[in-house]
């Protein structure tokens, strides 16, 4: 975020503080449930969304230097992500040209080559095939043929993208639209150093588990045990994107920025930052921690999916000496509350949907619930679908 953005929310949020308001829509609005069940709409955004668009892999330092790697599986297709030795991003089919088997089988690592452990056919991390045993008994063919299936890759504003397809294109500029860009590079995420990462899977339909990063109606509830001292309930700020959101969340001593000039003021400080990115990204920054938060659904079944929360630590707070032990752990309970409240809460919600038998036709949206209004928009929007209407309310 630009400074001035900080001081325009930062301003805004201490006016809804003083006046009790918050996001407002003007209405509420109903989204089918069927939206979470329907395997036929699963299996269009399994295409759409997922395999047919770049995504979102991690950031910059899931590669830190020359010769590192990073290994998913979360698209259905094996990626191996590489850090060559001239510092650039890569991407590969994680299969062996010979017979398939995956060359690496490891989650991350620093290594300059990859073995396949089928025939110990060796790949670098350019993706080139520079060793085969026994080549005479093989056969000839031509090695400049038989590099790592090569996927199109990019590296923006600390972020790292994939196309999960050999033929995609990434247009850099259109990722994530110049607003959202700009907006996210004032945050230096490409300095940012990964701390560490989790999997939840959750019997929860994808878009129902990120429903429930776009409110703050629901702390003063669920988490009222974990988080009663952490977080104002109700009180938030919502900026929207062509196709993303940014929204503000505020520390109980919230009002303290009160007491420090405005040159000073930084939303991270007294609050977080939660970012979607089109389809399937939350991105939280807090004052001394990122959260990339990557929800996947299952390649089956449409209530269930599972999140990649990969966790890393802040420029400030690593220049500061922070005691990073602390904030690994802190990060994973954090991370926690997601899976054990948040998560839990949905898969119970998606629970009810699949044994109503279609009786539950609908979820409605309140005004104060401005970020779903947009996130199911968009991804209608995406998929040629009508929007949902807003119905006013008084």
């Amino acid at each position: 975020m630009k400074h001035s953005e900080h001081v325009r929310v930062i301003t805004t949020l201490l006016e809804r503080l003083d006046s009790g308001a918050t996001d407002d829509a003007g209405g509420v609005m109903h989204n089918p449930t069927s939206v979470y069940t329907c395997p036929e709409l699963a299996a269009i955004e399994r295409s759409e969304f997922f395999r047919g668009r770049p995504q979102i892999v991690g950031m910059s330092d899931d590669l830190p230097e020359a010769g590192s790697f990073v290994t998913q599986n979360d698209l259905g297709i094996p990626l191996l992500l590489t850090r060559t030795g001239d510092g650039e991003f890569r991407a590969f089919v994680n299969s062996c040209r010979h017979r398939g088997a995956m060359v690496e089988a490891t989650e991350r690592g620093r290594k300059r080559r990859f073995t396949c452990p089928f025939h110990n056919w060796v790949y670098s991390e350019d993706g080139t095939l520079v060793g085969v045993p026994k080549p005479d008994h093989f056969g000839e063919m031509d090695r400049a043929e038989l590099g790592l299936v090569e996927l199109p890759a990019v590296e923006r504003i600390g972020l790292l993208w994939v196309h999960p397809q050999p033929g995609g294109s990434i247009e850099p500029d259109a990722l994530l639209g110049e607003d959202l860009a700009a907006d996210l590079a004032g945050w230096d995420l490409g300095n940012s150093k990964w701390l560490g990462c989790d999997r939840y899977a959750a019997a929860c339909n994808w878009k129902l588990a990120l429903d429930t990063y776009g409110e703050a109606y629901h702390i003063r509830a669920l988490h009222s045990q974990t988080l009663p001292d952490l977080f104002i309930p109700d009180l938030s700020c919502l900026d929207t994107f062509e196709r993303g959101y940014r929204f503000a969340v505020c520390h109980t001593n919230f009002a303290d920025v009160r007491d420090l000039p405005v040159e000073e003021w930084d939303l991270s400080q007294f609050g977080l930052a939660v970012y979607w990115l089109f389809p399937n990204v939350m991105l939280i920054v807090s004052s001394v921690i990122v959260f990339l938060v990557r929800a996947y659904p299952d390649l089956v079944d449409p209530t269930r999916h599972a999140s990649q929360i990969s966790f890393y630590v802040r420029p400030a707070a690593v220049q500061d000496g922070t005691d990073i032990d602390f904030l690994r752990m802190a990060s994973q309970e954090f991370g926690q509350v997601i899976r054990d409240e948040d998560y839990a809460i949905a898969s119970n919600a998606q629970r009810t949907l699949d044994s109503a038998g279609g009786g539950v036709s609908d979820f409605v949206f309140g005004r104060n619930e401005v970020a779903l209004h947009h996130l199911h928009n968009t991804c209608r929007a995406a998929l040629g679908q009508q929007l949902l209407p807003l119905h006013p309310t008084p």
